[in-house]
Parts: structure tokens; C-alpha cells; sequence
């Protein structure tokens, strides 16, 4: 049997129980005698002995038709045999797949009673999330998690058809390993046969999968399980899963191909489409435009270079490194309440404040502009602040004046806040963000740089004049224009995930630690093992990881991941379900050779 719309094998799902499942009848079927099982939807009083109740399972709805369903309640589990019949002209039911056939003369068998859930399990009632993560294993019962959490099987069903397709090899990497800096918090494991020794969850298999170079695999992919002690959000997990991926003798393009082609799977087997080639945007570009390394390019709103404007300026809070604009099309409509909301939140999100322009008719033609600061301006000033951002009447003009870094940062989300659609909106526009710096900062007190990204990551072949520059002396402030070999992968703004082209020179990996201050026994003492396996002929390599939870969550819709996790935990890190974390038993405590410390008062 094939399924017409994928023109796939549909798998045979009868059992001893049931010839078919519910949601698979149709017009075809009419005149067979089937057996289905499922849950009781819904029950509809037809007369005094019939009613017409609602079976459903994974598959769907079918309405049988029931001489004597008074014993029968919601959600409890039956078995239903009966005749597939045509519906009634005039009761077709459109919007269910199952709508225009029915089972009559139906002979029923209660397999499991059930007690009134706690809340109602259909899509048309909003419920608390905490209750129904307290019941998830209700919640899953409901049609959009079954679409949901079977989207995600879809999805990596079609990861894994491509990366083997490309010559990948699945390898599994260990869930206890050593502690690694990796940026973020450790969950860690205490040995109960090394007492005062732990292991560490792994936060990515990254070293295992250079390890795999190492070894020969040549092409490694693994989905695997990836666990981060960091504050959660709507994006973010303690446990989150992820495809992670290693090349061997492989350039950035290559990864990037891969890559690319394992996503372009993924959108065809769930939405059926085909994505363009995707773009890519160099990190600059992207920071100077949108204000975001991850930025989303749905909508417009882009920022707008100002600088040349005040450069001879006497508007002291204009007098700044860095000045940039937004242009909101009729957004002189906005209310002073919504301008001052905006202007708190610019200085919440570290600037000095925000500048605003209503763009009016002037007196004798053309436009001007209103605002407070508007009698600090000249009249140049003015003119190139319409002309330079192509302002017209009913426009609203917003400006930052500060650092580079944070004009760019907060004008981003001042953007994000106006002109952000909804997660499900506007398509799927996937980019590409190359060329990040591999320096994000200088330390004030040790003058050491501190990296963007983890050590092992490859400078740019152009920019490496700069590295020994500084090696030998030279300006670190220069160390902030050496790019990475490093991209990250965004859908609609979300960043879906990052990789980059491995150091596996030891000279180069060598002067890399010593900018960042690393010593060679610290070296060794964080990555020994790898280190040491670089010693034996590492060959050049590159890899990539993204995120399948958040991709997951945004080919469907969802704007918080928890929708697309079987039983994930609350944002304060709670397990509603299981009550976890708990306590453990003293006797557990100490035979792990543990002293629990007194809980401090909530």
C-alpha cells in the first residue's frame, strides 16, 4: 500500500486488536467490516439508544455509530468493530479526513476505563502549561503533539538519509567524560567508585568528533543528546539534541554544502518544498545592517549609517563614535507612551537613550522634523538625516549615538521589538553568517584577547599576518580585526546552529594560546587528550552542529521548543511530571561519598 500524497510504503498497522486504524478509513473501505481502537474523542447523543462517538488515535477520528454508548466516557480506551458505511448526504464532515464515511452496527469492547482528564484534550482550549506538563503524558495525546513530536521523527529520519547519503558514518560518542570548558556550565556525574571524582554531561561531542578525524572516520555525524547547565528560555533546554557533524580534508564551503543539503532534506520531507540555495551574509555586514549576528531578514527595518552626517556636529549627545538610524515607514502614528517605552528599553538594553523623529510637512513644502532634539540639529544635520534615510511624511526616524558594538546591539532590538512577525510568518529564510571575528574582546587586566569562539577554531589564511604581528609585539587592539573560519547557521533569527574550520596546525595552535594566555600545562591540563592525539597526524577538518529542537519548532510554528519535547522541563528547570530534581536518599548520598549542604531559604 502507498500513501498517495508522499507515494511512500504506508506500514501495515494492524494487530491482533485492530484491522486498521482510525484515521486511515475512507470511501474505499466502504462495505468492509473493520476493527479499530482508540480513545473516546467525544459522545454525541443521537436518540434514546444511539449515539454517535468520536474513536480516535494517532492516525485520526472516525464517528461510529453505538446502540447503548450510556457506559461509555471520555478518553476511555475501546476496540469498535463494525461497517464501514457512507455518511448521510448532508452530514459529510469536511474537516475531518474520515468525514465522509462512518461504522455502523457497531459491537463494542471497553479495554481501559479512565477517570475525567484534567483538562480538555483538544486544540480548541487553551490550558495552563504547568498543568499540562503535570499530565504530559495526556497533553501527548492531543493532535498537535502527535504532529509535533512525529514531525520530529520526520525530521530526523530525513537528517540521517542525508548525511549517509553524502558518506557520512553515525558514531556514537560517551555521555560521561571529563570536564571541558566549553563556555557554559557542567552537569556533572559523582563517581561512586572514585569517591570526590565526577564525570561531566556532555555539552557538545565536539573533541570526539576531532578525535574521529584523528581516527580515519573521515566523515562522522552523529544526532546526539547534549546537556548545558545555563538559564533556559523559550529557545533553550538543560538537554537539547543536535545534529553534529565532522569533515575531514574539507574547507568551510564544503561543511557549508553538506550541511545545506541535509537541511534542504528536512524541509522537503515535512513541508514538501524546495529552499533556494541559501544565502550567505559575512558577520560584519550582518552586525552593520541588522544589528544581530543572528539576524532575522523577513522584514525590513534596516539600520542606517549616520555618522557622516554629524561628523562636525555641536549636539554634545550626537558627538560619539558610532551613530545609527532606523527608518520606520508611518511610524509618526506611534503614541508618546510607545516612544518612551522604546526610549526605556534602549536604556535598558545598555544605551544612553533613544532619539526619535517624527517626519512632518514643512510650511513651505517638503518635509521636516519633529522632535525634542530637533532645535539642537542644523540645518544640514536635518536635511542629511531625511535625505540619507529617504524619509517622508508619516515616517518615524529612531537614533543611537554610542559605541560601535552597542549602537548596533540595541538598534537591533529596538528593530526586533517594532517590525519582528510571528515565528510562522513570512516563510523559511535560512542564511548563512560567515567571517566572524575570532576575537571578541580585549581583556583590560591581562591585555590577552578573549576568543569568539572555542581555541580550536582556524583564523582566516588572509589575517594571519595579523596573529604574528601581534606575536612579536605588536597593537592586540589588531587582533580584533583577525576573521574566523567560522559560520553559523539562521532560520527567521533564530540561530539553528555553528561551526568552523579546525586549527590542526600546532604552530598555529600554538601562538592561538599563547595570545589567549593559555600556558602549555593549562593546555594540557584542559585538552590533553586531544592535544595529544594532534601529535600523531591530525588531518585538516571542519564541522558543524545545529540545533534539531529549534529547527523542529520553527518548521512547525512553535515559538518555545517545550512544544516540540516529548517531556521537557519548565523554564525555571523543573519537571512538573516527575518533580525532578529531588532529593536523594542519604543512603545514595553516601555511598557516593557526598555531603549535601544545607539548602538556602527560598
Amino acid at each position: 500500500m502507498t500513501d498517495p500524497a508522499t507515494h511512500q510504503p504506508v506500514p501495515r498497522l494492524a494487530t491482533a486488536l485492530r484491522t486498521h486504524t482510525c484515521g486511515e478509513l475512507r470511501e474505499e473501505h466502504v462495505g468492509s467490516t473493520v476493527s479499530i481502537c482508540g480513545w473516546v474523542s467525544a459522545r454525541r447523543e443521537h436518540s434514546q439508544h444511539l449515539a454517535f462517538v468520536d474513536l480516535r488515535d494517532y492516525t485520526g477520528k472516525v464517528q461510529c455509530v453505538v446502540d447503548g454508548a450510556a457506559e461509555l466516557r471520555s478518553e476511555y480506551v475501546i476496540r469498535v468493530t463494525g461497517r464501514v458505511s457512507h455518511r448521510l448526504e448532508g452530514t459529510v464532515n469536511e474537516a475531518m479526513s474520515t468525514g465522509a464515511i462512518e461504522i455502523k452496527d457497531c459491537v463494542v469492547e471497553i479495554l481501559s476505563q479512565a477517570e475525567p482528564p484534567p483538562f480538555p484534550l483538544d486544540d480548541r482550549t487553551d490550558t495552563d502549561e504547568m498543568i499540562r506538563l503535570r499530565h504530559r503524558y495526556l497533553d501527548l495525546r492531543r493532535d498537535k503533539m502527535q504532529r509535533n513530536l512525529r514531525t520530529r521523527a520526520k525530521v530526523n529520519s530525513a537528517i540521517r538519509s542525508a548525511m549517509e547519503g553524502q558518506g557520512f558514518l553515525e558514531v556514537e560518542t560517551p555521555m560521561l567524560i571529563a570536564s571541558t570548558p566549553e563556555g557554559a556550565r557542567d552537569f556533572v556525574v559523582p563517581s561512586r567508585l572514585k569517591p570526590g571524582a565526577f564525570y561531566a554531561l556532555p555539552q557538545s561531542p565536539q573533541l570526539f568528533k576531532q578525535l574521529c578525524m584523528v581516527g580515519g572516520i573521515d566523515r562522522y555525524y552523529q544526532i546526539a543528546r547534549c546537556l548545558r547547565d545555563e538559564d533556559l528560555r523559550a529557545d533553550r533546554q538543560f538537554e537539547f539534541m543536535q545534529l553534529d557533524a565532522e569533515m575531514s580534508f574539507a574547507s568551510q564551503e564544503d561543511v557549508l554544502e553538506c550541511i545545506s543539503e541535509a537541511i534542504r532534506a528536512v524541509v522537503r520531507a515535512v513541508r514538501g518544498e524546495e529552499i533556494p540555495e541559501i544565502a550567505q551574509m559575512t558577520w560584519l555586514e550582518a552586525a552593520e545592517r541588522f544589528g544581530s549576528d543572528k539576524p532575522d531578514v523577513r522584514f525590513g527595518l534596516e539600520l542606517i549609517e549616520l555618522t557622516p552626517v554629524f561628523e562636525a556636529t555641536e549636539f554634545n549627545a550626537f558627538k560619539a563614535e558610532c551613530i545609527k538610524g532606523i527608518l520606520v515607514p508611518g511610524g509618526a502614528e506611534f503614541t508618546r507612551s510607545r516612544l518612551d517605552d522604546l526610549t526605556d528599553k534602549a536604556k535598558r538594553w545598555g544605551a544612553k537613550g533613544l532619539v526619535w523623529m517624527r517626519v512632518k510637512p514643512g510650511e513651505t513644502g517638503g518635509v521636516i522634523l519633529d522632535s525634542p532634539v530637533a532645535k539642537f540639529l542644523s540645518e544640514a544635520e536635518c536635511s542629511g538625516i531625511i535625505a540619507t534615510t529617504n524619509a517622508a511624511e508619516g515616517d518615524l526616524v529612531l537614533i543611537v549615538a554610542d559605541q560601535r558594538p552597542r549602537a548596533r546591539h540595541v538598534l537591533g532590538l529596538i528593530r526586533l521589538d517594532i517590525g519582528r512577525p510571528p515565528v510562522d510568518e513570512g516563510g523559511l529564510n535560512f542564511l548563512w553568517v560567515v567571517d566572524f571575528p575570532l576575537f571578541e574582546s580585549i581583556d583590560e587586566v591581562t591585555g590577552h584577547p578573549v576568543s569568539a569562539h572555542h581555541p580550536f577554531t582556524m583564523p582566516h589564511a588572509e589575517d594571519l599576518h595579523l596573529i604574528g604581528d601581534v606575536a612579536e609585539g605588536g597593537d592586540p587592539g589588531a587582533l580584533l580585526n583577525v576573521r574566523s573560519q567560522a559560520y553559523d547557521l539562521v532560520l527567521n533569527g533564530w540561530e539553528l546552529g555553528s561551526g568552523s574550520v579546525r586549527i590542526h596546525r600546532g604552530d598555529i595552535q600554538t601562538q592561538i594560546f599563547q595570545l589567549l594566555g593559555i600556558s602549555p600545562e593549562e593546555a594540557q591540563a584542559k585538552f590533553g587528550f586531544l592535544l595529544d592525539a594532534f601529535r600523531f597526524g591530525p588531518p585538516p577538518h571542519a564541522g558543524f552542529a545545529f540545533g534539531i529542537d529549534r529547527l523542529v519548532a520553527l518548521l512547525l510554528g512553535e515559538e518555545n521548543i517545550r512544544e516540540v519535547i516529548a517531556f521537557p522541563k519548565t523554564q525555571s528547570g523543573a519537571d512538573p511530571l516527575t518533580q525532578a530534581p529531588t532529593d536523594l536518599d542519604p543512603a545514595q548520598v553516601a555511598e557516593l561519598g557526598l555531603r549535601v549542604l544545607p539548602r538556602a531559604a527560598e
